[in-house]
């Protein structure tokens, strides 16, 4: 029999009835809100926190000082660097093709930049690669890479600024 272990670092709040599977790696001052799932194979860094009802599925990477909120779903093969923002109701998407006979092997998640912040309710598809300081707008649904900086919005997504250029907005 092969041991599972788990490293879960100190100062974490882990509320029930959260599941983590064996063999994932959390730094510390990490917390879970109510029933969040984390599968096995994760790599989560130090002050991250994942809200209520979010799915975390396997071999995703969680930088540093991520916030999750509730309701979301972070597919298998997703990175998300350093001090970025999953507002509530976020979907990333990792299979191109679903039902495809290859779907197994073709898995690609995005990866969303340092202090990139991803509005409420949207979605971001398989591959995609989020710039650092990035704003995607509450609703959006990313169908191609954003350059850094970016205020992106709609369905489909769209570049309508560049967030250096908003005043009062600190980031």
């Amino acid at each position: 029999m092969v041991e599972k272990k788990y490293k879960i670092g100190k100062n974490s709040t882990i509320r029930e009835p959260t599941v983590i599977y064996p063999d994932n790696e959390i730094g510390d001052n990490f917390q879970t809100g109510h029933f969040v799932t984390i599968r096995e194979k994760n790599k989560i860094g130090n002050n991250v926190s994942i809200g209520s009802h979010s799915n975390i599925e396997h071999h995703i990477i969680i930088e540093d000082n991520v916030r999750i909120h509730s309701n979301c779903f972070i597919p298998e093969y997703s990175i998300l660097k350093h001090d970025c923002w999953i507002g509530p109701n976020v979907v990333l998407t990792n299979a191109k093709y679903p039902k495809s006979k290859t779907v197994k092997e073709n898995l690609i998640g995005p990866t969303i930049g340092e202090f990139a912040k991803i509005g409420a309710n949207s979605t971001i598809l398989p591959e995609i690669h989020i710039g650092k300081y990035a704003l995607i707008g509450a609703g959006t649904v990313v169908v191609k890479d954003i350059p850094d900086y970016s205020i992106v919005t709609g369905n489909p997504s769209k570049i309508i600024g560049d967030i250096r250029n908003l005043k009062n907005y600190d980031f």
